[in-house]
């Protein structure tokens, strides 16, 4: 009989237990929790979706709420400013003029239309403090195509109310530079040194209140100021970093049309649609003040300053020379002294100067002079900090410059130099070896006529009235003479004739 003995704990072959049926569940539950999990996967991604709708109704109403809150701010006229280049004083001037413009005119709102590659601190700072306490509303557009808003131009945009860009504009490169070229942005706070630290930790604070004071995004100008970041203006627009593209300022100024801004005196809705465009016009100082600033024209107005001062100290009572360089170089003075100056520099380029003074009065066959120029020049490129945007120095100038004043320094004392030489043509001094006519003559005494007038003269001799005298000194009111034909021992030297 062919009994199997069975095992209580062979699942196969269990009395209570079909055959196969544990296996079978188990085989199975994989199916089951792989189910399970798509199902919550599933219900998962309908709440986030859910949550998603909510929280877009929540800042549509939000939005709603705000522009109904906002009372509308009509704008017939739109006055542009251009800002082009470094942003200096003159541009501070400028915009301030832009914004009491806009004022005057009550209805209107200015636009900056920016190209520029930065510029100096204080003046971007002051600009912002003018946008921020402007009760005018304030457009910032980056055009035209190929224009950019770096460094100290994206501070700017982040102030105004309203940011917009043409297309291929870029923005950003924030890091904030010291006189000199000390500060840079990126790698490790380990390697920076604290001043460094301060300066950019206080420009990351100053851009990040600007973002969310208008409601921009905060992180990646933070990443401009610490890490120089640049980006397009189509990346601008995804990035919440600039409001719109506009292909040209009609379209800009109609782009603002419905957006809400913050101004002192509340919250508006600008109605900006077919507003009149108004070309603004600097005030003459402002202009003046534009023009001076060019750290190139403030260069040679510094230059024609020192060249009119040489040619006065050596031409005394010229004058004219004197006046046009004193103004002149009080103008470039003045123009440095809104600059970002080296003053090192500065320093090094009146040691030139003086060297190649001293060359002309001392001969040392040239080291003088060589090392002048060298100085001259190297203290030029320098003068200005190459570090800050929109304020370097062409170097076509300072090698014009150098060879320049070279030039003008050598002839002029050169000059100086053989007018000190020459025999004096006033004084006594004026009348020795003068030639004259014998008027009337008796004895040892008599008159004669010197440069058109009537002397006394007495000599050793007797003379002719007609003949020709020549003065040997004065004596008093008397003019010690001696016949021409006696000029010295060498005047006995036989004459000869030919035939």
């Amino acid at each position: 009989m062919n009994d199997r003995r069975k095992n209580p704990f062979d699942l196969a072959y269990s009395d209570h237990t079909p055959r196969g049926g544990i296996l079978t569940r188990l085989r199975g539950a994989p199916r089951i929790v792989f189910a399970v999990i798509c199902l919550l996967i599933g219900l998962g991604i309908a709440i986030a979706d859910e949550l998603l709708q909510d929280v877009e109704r929540e800042a549509e109403r939000a939005r709603d709420v705000a522009v109904e809150d906002a009372t509308p701010l009509e704008i017939s006229r739109a006055v542009i400013a251009d800002l082009e280049g470094g942003i200096g004083p003159a541009v501070t001037m400028m915009i301030e003029e832009g914004l009491e413009e806009a004022r005057n005119l009550g209805d209107a709102m200015l636009v900056i239309r920016m190209n520029t590659p930065g510029g100096l601190d204080s003046s971007t700072r002051d600009i912002i403090r003018l946008i921020l306490a402007s009760d005018v509303p304030v457009m910032t557009y980056v055009a035209p195509s190929g224009a950019r808003a770096a460094s100290a131009g994206t501070y700017i945009l982040y102030a105004s109310h309203v940011a917009a860009m043409a297309p291929s504009t870029n923005l950003g490169a924030a890091t904030p530079v010291q006189m000199g070229g000390g500060f840079g942005g990126g790698g490790d706070d380990e390697g920076e040194d604290p001043m460094t630290r301060k300066v950019v930790n206080d420009s990351v604070a100053f851009i990040r209140g600007l973002a969310e004071l208008r409601g921009r995004n905060a992180d990646w100008a933070e990443e401009a100021v610490r890490e120089g970041a640049s980006i397009t203006a189509s990346v601008a627009i995804e990035q919440n970093v600039a409001d719109y593209i506009a292909d040209d300022l009609r379209a800009a100024i109609d782009g603002a049309d419905g957006r809400v801004i913050n101004l002192p005196r509340g919250a508006f809705v600008l109605e900006s649609a077919g507003a009149q465009v108004v070309e603004f016009q600097p005030s003459f100082m402002t202009r003046f003040l534009g023009v001076i600033t060019n750290p190139n024209v403030a260069y040679i107005l510094m230059l024609i300053g020192i060249y009119g001062l040489i040619f006065e100290f050596a031409n005394p009572g010229i004058v004219f020379s004197g006046v046009i360089g004193a103004i002149s170089l009080i103008l470039g003075l003045f123009a440095l002294n809104l600059l970002p100056v080296n003053y090192a520099a500065f320093a090094l380029v009146g040691l030139g100067v003086a060297l190649m003074i001293a060359e002309v009065f001392s001969p040392s066959f040239g080291i003088m002079g060589i090392g002048g120029a060298i100085a001259f020049a190297l203290g030029s490129m320098m003068i200005f900090d190459g570090e800050v945007p929109g304020f370097e120095l062409d170097t076509s100038v300072v090698i014009a410059a150098t060879i320049v004043t070279g030039l003008i320094i050598f002839i002029a004392l050169t000059t100086a130099l053989r007018s000190f030489r020459a025999r004096t043509v006033s004084g006594d001094q004026g009348l020795q070896d003068e030639t004259g006519t014998v008027l009337s003559w008796s004895g040892k005494s008599g008159e004669i006529m010197i440069h058109g007038e009537r002397w006394h003269a007495v000599a050793d001799e007797a003379l002719t009235p007609g003949a020709t005298v020549r003065v040997l000194a004065r004596e008093g009111l008397n003019l010690r003479v001696t016949a021409a034909a006696q000029a010295g021992p060498n005047d006995d030297t036989p004459e000869i004739r030919t035939t």
